[in-house]
């Protein structure tokens, strides 16, 4: 159970049904200061909200907590490349410049070129230095998690529309 893909996907299915995090926080009679907490990975919802959840959405507490995202869009994050770049970008944007530069340092020479291309606003250079180093462990975690984002917006795609 991955706390980071558990929050971005409660964080997706709301989005994905055009509720504000006050609307849904209605929805559940829970505080907004709750959902945010779901999405931002320092909570997770608790049985009962979970199975309201599931209720809201049409889906199991299982697919909330694991949800799959077979079959992936892609398996490596080399491959982000085939993502175009508008929808890339957008995705990127959801996580923050040091998780980004992060993923970036274990990428290839053109992963890195693209991406410095989509975030233009970003020095890459200055936050790889004020990063330091980053054990290999570390930086394939944050590709895994970029590569799940990814491939769980697929899965949403998907969904919509069948």
């Amino acid at each position: 159970m991955n706390m980071d893909t558990i929050s971005r996907y409660l964080q997706l299915l709301r989005k994905s049904h055009n509720y504000t995090q006050e609307d849904l926080a209605k929805r559940l009679d829970i505080s907004r200061q709750a959902v945010s907490k779901w999405e931002t990975g320092t909570a997770i919802p608790d049985l009962e909200i979970l199975l309201k959840i599931s209720k809201l959405y049409d889906i199991t507490i299982n697919d909330i907590l694991e949800p799959n995202i077979q079959p992936p869009k892609i398996t490596d994050f080399e491959q982000i490349s085939i993502i175009p770049e508008k929808k890339l970008q957008e995705i990127l944007k959801q996580f923050d410049t040091n998780s980004l530069v992060t993923a970036l340092m274990g990428a290839s020479p053109e992963i890195n070129s693209l991406c410095e291309r989509l975030f233009p606003d970003i020095d890459f250079e200055v936050t790889r230095n004020s990063i330091g180093r980053v054990r290999i462990e570390n930086v394939e975690d944050m590709q895994n998690q970029i590569v799940s984002m990814i491939n769980l917006l697929a899965l949403f795609e998907n969904h919509a529309s069948v």
